[in-house]
């Protein structure tokens, strides 16, 4: 089992290793500008997402509802226990590389989302099939409507992983940190019992559909998000006598790791970016594929006006919940110097732990909002991600398949709450890395079609205009 172990991080470090952040943040960066620095209407796309419904537009759910089950699907443990995974293997200035991966990753959503909209169809049941996998047949197709092979091995090598990937990523390791959080803090509770109540109401929720499970998010993701956010705050406001020391500590450190803690933590520049890039990756999922999924749903006029509400999903899921925590566990390890001991004497040895001492030294709020958080954002991402399962599922094999996955997802969830290790991580990632490729492929191919209508929808000032080509 070791050796398993030792060869799935081999493999991992291997992707994740400095060719891979490089495709990652410079994509993040071209896209920038071949959109003309679309983050310069974020604050647009928050008012959008928020005050403004395409009603009778076509699409199967509504605008906030995509934003939300985008959301359920990035905010999850990604923003708590992910933070710590990068802090304790790259040090504070992981969290630096995190929020810049968010910054600029916000061009890169919203170019992802935008493919998957303009091009998506509709399947035998006449539900919106979205996404890259559809990207590469619908936007590759030559002038006698002939899809390459390449488009199509694209298409398949996407639709892969991302269904692979939701059985981990989604599904087993959000299982995981709930089991983990709720079992520490509640005495005789057994991990099988909380992997048995999980699974049911999973299977509750999902059985209904992308309608079903947007309603749940809609009503969860704003509460979660809002409460989690307010915590934090309150929790930076009790450790204000050291939040410029861990500012400080969380930019420098990001290029000089030793800075931080004597070098307790990380071990260089580049692992600080490899697992800032990869957890940032994981928290927002932009160049990953899977939001553009269900964001390919939404009642849209046009493609521009839902790219830029869910490209919001990165800035709040990595620019605003992953800073916060990442403050949050860099202001307590500078405030208590103990958990910096119980690193180095090899106590805390995985992020979860040190998520976890951090929070748990905030008297009467830590705790409690440590496990609400985790616990709310892991059910919503195990919900949000059955979705893109679903979809890749279908389009690989049909809806005649969907039977056999949900029994995977299921079973998942209650294999990842009786304990499948931090491995779990390791193999997220791969697979994240690998459906990340032809997205980016296909987002970079295609940048040039996106910038053009970009400038006609956005920057012209023409949102309101409906694209009479749209499913």
């Amino acid at each position: 089992m070791d050796g398993l172990v030792a060869i799935i991080n081999s493999i991992d470090g291997f992707v994740w290793g400095p060719p891979m952040i490089i495709i990652l943040l410079g994509t993040h960066l071209y896209l920038t500008v071949r959109t003309g620095g679309i983050q310069r209407k974020l604050f647009t796309a928050i008012k959008m997402s928020i005050t403004k419904e395409d009603v009778g537009a076509k699409g199967d759910i509504s605008q906030f509802a995509a934003l939300c089950t985008t959301l359920a699907g990035t905010i999850g443990t990604g923003a708590i226990v992910g933070v710590g995974t990068a802090i304790l293997a790259g040090g504070p200035g992981a969290v630096f590389w995190m929020w810049l991966t968010g910054v600029f990753g916000i061009a890169t959503k919203y170019c992802e989302v935008y493919m998957a909209v303009k091009f998506r169809k509709r399947d035998e049941n006449g539900n919106i099939m979205g996404g890259t996998m559809v990207v590469f047949k619908e936007a590759f197709k030559t002038a006698l409507g002939e899809i390459p092979s390449w488009a199509k091995f694209g298409a398949g090598a996407f639709a892969f992983f991302c269904a692979l990937a939701t059985l981990g990523t989604g599904d087993a390791v959000q299982s995981q940190a709930i089991t983990s959080i709720l079992t520490s803090n509640i005495p005789g509770l057994e991990n099988w019992m909380v992997g048995l109540v999980i699974t049911v109401v999973v299977a509750l929720v999902v059985v209904g559909g992308i309608k079903n499970i947007s309603r749940v998010c809609e009503l969860l993701v704003p509460f979660m998000a809002l409460a989690y956010a307010l915590g934090c705050i309150a929790i930076l406001i009790m450790n204000v006598d050291v939040l410029w020391p861990a500012l400080q500590m969380i930019v420098v450190a990001a290029f000089d790791p030793s800075a931080a803690f004597g070098g307790a933590l990380g071990s260089g520049i580049i692992v600080a970016m490899q697992y800032g890039c990869a957890r940032g990756l994981f928290s927002n999922e932009s160049g990953l594929g899977t939001a553009p999924i269900v964001s390919s749903a939404a009642q849209t006029k046009n493609p521009a006006r839902q790219s830029l509400i869910s490209m919001t999903g990165t800035f709040w899921s990595t620019v605003v919940m992953c800073l916060l925590t990442g403050i949050v566990i860099t202001s307590s390890m500078i405030k208590y110097p103990d958990i910096i001991s119980n690193v180095t004497s090899n106590n805390i040895t995985a992020g979860a732990q040190l998520t976890n001492a951090a929070f748990n030294e905030i008297p009467f709020l830590g705790a409690p909002l440590l496990s609400l958080g985790i616990v709310t954002f892991a059910l919503s991402t195990i919900l949000g991600w059955y979705y893109y399962g679903d979809r890749c599922v279908s389009y690989l094999f049909g809806r005649k398949a969907l039977p056999v996955y949900q029994v995977l997802y299921l079973a998942a969830c209650m294999l990842g709450a009786i304990g499948v290790g931090d491995v779990a991580w390791a193999v997220s990632d791969i697979a994240n890395a690998l459906m990340a490729i032809p997205n980016l492929i296909a987002v970079l191919a295609l940048s040039g079609l996106v910038a053009k209508e970009t400038k006609h929808f956005v920057w012209d000032g023409n949102l309101d205009e409906e694209d009479l080509t749209l499913t």
